[in-house]
């Protein structure tokens, strides 16, 4: 017998419409039953007048579908189409779960594959809102996102303490975590954050989307800091953890990985912005921050358009977006100002430029990051100064000088 304890994440305060137990524990139901403990994954999807139609393929089609394509091994009209589907899969994927009746036989078509009917004891979008069964079907899927903002905390030298400490300080960065958002609550901004754990730290990211929900995850990553930094001035021996932390946009695929015969409530990411995080990671000294070197478009939530921005550009608009921060208790003490910024040595006109490092990996990759820092200034106690500064990075990778804007130091 499954257990639906999951449903209750479907509250009016998140997605703003109230929902019937019953009516989501029959389409889980449904669904459940479609996907094959993992077998195969809901496609898309549309609303009929009284059920779904819903293109359901085995996992590896997907796979099959958006790998790169080898024409040594086909030719003529097969390999035309497999051009034809990868970018087509890949914007599939990438899209709303729930498509108009022509797209989805489209897609049908192209994959080989037979559209599924399931008939329901309510209408789709009367009884249960179309938002609430894209989100249940999403459960049973896959998503290509391609905006997303990520940062990886990972503590330092975590493989040298004894398992007790290890636990400790894992504990220790959840509790930041935890903290860091409670606060961010209390002043209004809600962050609908999902983490991964890797091992020595975690992955955390920001379940919206857009440029809005990549600043307040950045602004979210500085107050975990902040707090670890509160951590580690009141710690005991190895409590609280020492840790380098990565950020970084880009893209990634979204899954729900099975959990005994379930998939699991909480979302896994994997792809492009991990890979770079990890690689990252790798490269980072105790204490820093690194950014990662992008330039991607984000959908601006106040005008609905895609804006293209870069690291140098979205750490200035970091600073914009501080003003809510202020008067935020940290420790025991009131926050008066924070200034986040790229580091960089300074010209002969006394302003800064901005630094930015090349870095080649062990496998022989290599990437562009930048020196963040964050400063905060309380209004009793000491400053908190978190990552490094550009004087300790003299020998950190190769770098050049971008003269793009004052740094405020």
């Amino acid at each position: 017998m499954k257990r639906f304890s999951w449903t209750q994440s479907f509250q009016e305060k998140e997605y703003g419409e109230a929902v019937k137990q019953e009516d989501l524990v029959y389409l889980d139901n449904l669904l459940y039953d479609l996907w094959a403990l993992g077998r195969d994954i809901i496609l898309v999807w549309t609303p009929c007048n009284k059920g779904l139609k819903l293109l359901v393929i085995p996992h590896y089609k997907i796979g099959e579908a958006i790998a790169d394509h080898d024409p040594t091994h086909d030719n003529g009209e097969k390999e035309n189409r497999e051009k034809r589907i990868r970018p087509f899969i890949q914007e599939i994927v990438a899209g709303p779960k729930m498509v108009s009746l022509d797209r989805l036989l489209h897609t049908a078509d192209l994959l080989n594959a037979k559209p599924r009917y399931v008939e329901l004891p309510f209408t789709p979008g009367k009884a249960l809102p179309l938002k609430t069964i894209s989100l249940l079907v999403k459960r049973y899927s896959i998503t290509l996102v391609e905006d997303r903002a990520v940062a990886l905390f990972d503590i330092v030298g975590f493989s040298h303490y004894s398992p007790l400490e290890q636990v400790t300080q894992l504990n220790s960065l959840s509790y930041s975590v935890n903290t860091a958002y409670s606060k961010l609550m209390d002043q209004d901004i809600e962050i609908r954050f999902a983490r991964t754990n890797t091992g020595d730290g975690f992955y955390i990211w920001n379940r919206d989307r857009g440029i809005h929900a990549n600043l307040d995850l950045y602004h979210f990553m500085h107050l975990v800091l902040a707090e670890n930094a509160v951590a580690r001035s009141k710690a005991t021996k190895h409590t609280a953890p020492l840790l380098r932390t990565c950020f970084h946009v880009g893209g990634h695929y979204e899954f729900y990985q099975s959990e005994g015969l379930n998939p699991t409530t909480f979302s896994y990411i994997v792809g492009d912005v991990t890979i770079e995080l990890a690689r990252m990671i790798d490269d980072a000294r105790a204490g820093q921050i690194l950014i990662g070197n992008f330039h991607i478009p984000m959908v601006d939530s106040e005008t609905a358009e895609n804006v293209p921005v870069d690291t140098v550009d979205f750490i200035n608009r970091t600073q914009h977006r501080l003003s809510s921060l202020q008067n935020l208790i940290l420790g025991d003490d009131r926050i008066e100002t924070i200034k986040c910024y790229l580091t960089g040595n300074r010209r002969t006109d006394g302003n800064y430029c901005i630094s930015r490092y090349l870095l080649t990996d062990k496998h022989g990759y290599t990437r562009h990051v930048f020196n963040a820092k964050v400063n905060i200034c309380r209004e009793k106690g000491y400053s908190i100064y978190l990552g490094l500064p550009n004087a300790e990075l003299v020998d950190f990778g190769v770098v050049d000088h971008l003269p793009l804007g004052n740094i405020l130091l």
